[in-house]
């Protein structure tokens, strides 16, 4: 019977090693998981929208912390010095998206590359530049023609558009 008590115990140890293990690989801080959009830990969840922004949009995880709910995007690519603008805006519209969802306003959300995390304050000049944004890109989807707004060629190639772009670079 010790054998068995100590062999279940043992058991829950290892259970409980594993999960913290995969937590901090995915860049989870300590909470509880609410919502995923990865296969791994449940089903994907439907996608947070906000209809008067017509905004759509599924964070990797959200964990509920000290009553707040904070988003988490996990990047694939190698950690560069800081976050990229594009992530920056992509986990802001998240933070948007759940202060609209939950009404609850996130301070921050984080973006995890490998190896390394950013934690991003969600400050009111960060929505403020995303909102300008999105009209931005609303105001462009309204325009008969719209310029490429990068030089990068290896961009190109990887766009959904390249094959209708005249103006695709290599």
């Amino acid at each position: 019977m010790l054998y068995f008590a100590l062999l279940l115990l043992f058991l829950a140890f290892l259970f409980f090693w594993q999960s913290n293990r995969q937590r901090r690989a995915a860049g989870l801080p300590g909470g509880r998981v609410i919502y995923t959009d990865t296969h791994g830990w449940s089903k994907v969840e439907k996608p947070l929208y906000a209809a008067a922004l017509d905004l759509t949009g599924k964070p990797d995880y959200l964990i509920e912390t000290n009553g707040q709910i904070i988003p988490v995007e996990v990047k694939s690519g190698r950690a560069p010095d800081a976050p990229y603008d594009s992530h920056i805006y992509q986990l802001a519209s998240y933070c948007l998206l759940v202060e609209k969802t939950y009404n609850k306003r996130p301070p921050y959300g984080i973006i995890h590359y490998e190896g390394r995390d950013f934690a991003v304050d969600y400050t009111r000049e960060l929505e403020a530049s995303l909102l300008d944004l999105l009209a931005e890109m609303k105001r462009d989807e309204r325009r008969k023609e719209v310029h490429r707004s990068h030089e990068q060629a290896s961009r190109c190639k990887r766009c959904g558009f390249r094959d209708v772009c005249d103006q695709r670079l290599g």
